[in-house]
């Protein structure tokens, strides 16, 4: 029988070990975890209003506010004017965004090849599921307030 309490304590180490390279990136780049998850919403969803991102991210408008003057400041985004909307503005990555936001991909990717690259499809499926279960279960966990 395997210890559930370990099981856990390895999930425990894997974020912390996800964290730490997620903060190897953000010095790397000078940038906040609140401004990556940004970018990467970005780089799926090419320009946005300021309203969009904010329902992406599940955080305020004041928030995105605040996150994209950052960006602007550092050179990662614009905001430009609306072409359908002229009360909105479009967040929208400047050169080195994209490179930001290309490199982002490109880690990703990388980290999933080299995690996961030689695990045979099968027992991929039943981690990928177990992982899904255990995300799900986490989170209504997380809404119950246990």
């Amino acid at each position: 029988m395997t210890d559930r309490t370990a099981v856990l304590d390895r999930v425990l180490h894997l974020a912390t070990l996800v964290q730490a390279d997620l903060g190897r990136f953000e010095r790397e780049h000078g940038l906040t975890t609140s401004r990556v998850h940004l970018l990467w919403v970005l780089g799926a969803s090419g320009p946005s209003t300021q309203q969009s991102l904010a329902a992406a991210l599940d955080v305020t408008p004041r928030n995105v506010t605040g996150l994209v003057d950052g960006l602007v400041a550092s050179g990662h985004v614009t905001r430009q004017p609306h072409p359908g909307d002229r009360r909105a503005t479009l967040v929208t990555p400047t050169e080195l965004g994209t490179r930001t936001i290309d490199d982002l991909v490109s880690s990703h990717a990388d980290l999933a090849q080299q995690l996961f690259g030689d695990v045979p499809d099968d027992r991929l499926a039943a981690f990928a599921e177990v992982l899904e279960e255990t995300t799900q279960r986490f989170a209504r966990l997380m809404e119950e307030g246990t």
